[in-house]
């Protein structure tokens, strides 16, 4: 046992009973005198008040005589009471014993009970143990299962869905991490953080790929959140991935500029930016004017801007008019093939206007980087949406033509046929 640690509560005893023992056996005479001369001005006083009464004769002569013989004998009363009491020499002195020896047993018994006196001076392993202990891989594992169960039980928990994907992608089981996050989405709808932690999911399942609909749902939230981080960075890394350089330079340096100054996210942006730009130069080294070339064959395949366009007519298939109403809007629109699914060129229109004729243009472009004539072959939808939402949703009716030409100036037949599931 440590001497020092003695020496300390030995200390803290003795001031302790330096306190509570001095006023114990200090004897404390009660004072007689003082008592006896108030007692004896107390009845004086109300003497005079009596003798003042009967001169004003307030009070009879037979009344004074009875209150002055019951003050007399009040007063008698309490000098022979006052004589009796006398200070007891011995009185308090056995607590004092008593505190004197029992209050340094009871602390040392205490202490040795609950105490621990060697940690003063501890050891590395009280540190150790001191420590805040964290679950181990199977007490995880337990609770993530618990929590999947759980979600079998309560499939409509969209919160439930999240963390378990996120539980998932913890535990580097993807592949459920991705199935948690699609019950998420299925239940949210185009969240963009719900979208792109599916995405990620997905791109882990695919050695961290950006591609199919792992990047379709980069590019859908990007156009939901334009300046949204984790899409911007996501969607370069889409382009970079497919060797679109100069379209992962422009993402990247739009992510690199909103991040704050100097921190650690803006520098490993801007490194990957330095990449690219390697990239991009050896590229232009190996094939001399590649990247310059392929644009202009793009932009030589693309009709011009002015004369871009695409007839469609677009109708409703006679098995699904029971499940509409007249004033349903009706979304006609272009796509690229892959890539963002932003709208190339959107048209509204209503049930009631069914069958109908479209001509979609560059006109009806939601962005100028991007509209039809910057692509040579795109997609064809028209959807009907009984929440007049611009966004898909499960139940909307829909038709689609996979791939037409944009040059192709002939009118393309479009048939709303199927539910959006």
């Amino acid at each position: 046992m440590n001497l020092l640690f003695l020496l300390i509560a030995a200390c803290l005893v003795l001031l302790a009973l330096l306190f509570i023992l001095p006023p114990l056996w200090r004897q404390r005479p009660i004072a007689k005198a003082a008592m006896n001369e108030r007692n004896i001005v107390i009845a004086k006083q109300r003497l005079a008040e009596l003798t003042e009464q009967l001169q004003m004769n307030a009070l009879s002569q037979t009344q004074y005589d009875e209150q002055r013989v019951e003050l007399e004998q009040a007063l008698s009363d309490d000098l022979e009471l006052t004589t009796q009491i006398e200070a007891n020499p011995e009185k308090g002195q056995w607590m004092a014993y008593l505190l004197m020896f029992g209050v340094p047993v009871l602390a040392a018994t205490l202490y040795w009970g609950l105490g621990t006196f060697n940690a003063i001076s501890p050891t590395p392993e009280m540190l150790a143990s001191d420590e805040p202990t964290l679950p181990n891989q199977e007490a995880i594992n337990k609770m993530v299962d618990g929590l999947a169960k759980k979600m079998q039980a309560d499939p409509n928990n969209a919160e439930g869905w999240l963390m378990l994907g996120k539980s998932y992608k913890h535990l580097e089981k993807y592949a459920q991490s991705a199935e948690a996050y699609a019950h998420a989405y299925q239940l949210l709808g185009d969240k963009p953080d719900v979208m792109l932690q599916y995405a990620e999911a997905l791109s882990f399942v695919n050695d961290e790929q950006v591609t199919g609909k792992s990047a379709d749902l980069v590019f859908k939230a990007l156009a939901l959140q334009p300046t949204n981080p984790n899409a911007l960075w996501l969607a370069g890394m889409a382009k970079a991935q497919v060797g679109e350089f100069m379209a992962a330079k422009k993402l990247w340096t739009q992510l690199a500029n909103s991040l704050p100054e100097g921190s650690e996210a803006q520098q490993e942006t801007r490194g990957l930016l330095a990449k690219i730009d390697s990239k991009i130069a050896e590229a232009n080294n190996e094939t001399g004017t590649k990247i310059v070339n392929q644009e202009a064959t793009n932009a030589e395949a693309t009709p011009p801007a002015s004369t871009a366009s695409v007839d469609v007519q677009v109708s409703l298939a006679p098995e699904l008019q029971a499940q509409t109403s007249p004033t349903d809007t009706v979304f006609i629109y272009a796509q690229a093939l892959s890539g963002p699914q932003m709208p190339l060129a959107i048209i509204r229109k209503q049930v009631s206007e069914l069958p109908l004729a479209a001509n979609l243009t560059d006109a009806q472009a939601m962005t100028p980087a991007m509209k039809l004539s910057n692509f040579a072959d795109v997609k064809l939808l028209a959807r009907i949406s009984k929440s007049g939402n611009a966004m898909k949703q499960t139940g909307d009716l829909i038709g689609v033509l996979e791939s037409v030409t944009v040059a192709d100036k002939t009118r393309h037949t479009l048939v709303i046929n199927s539910v959006v599931k």
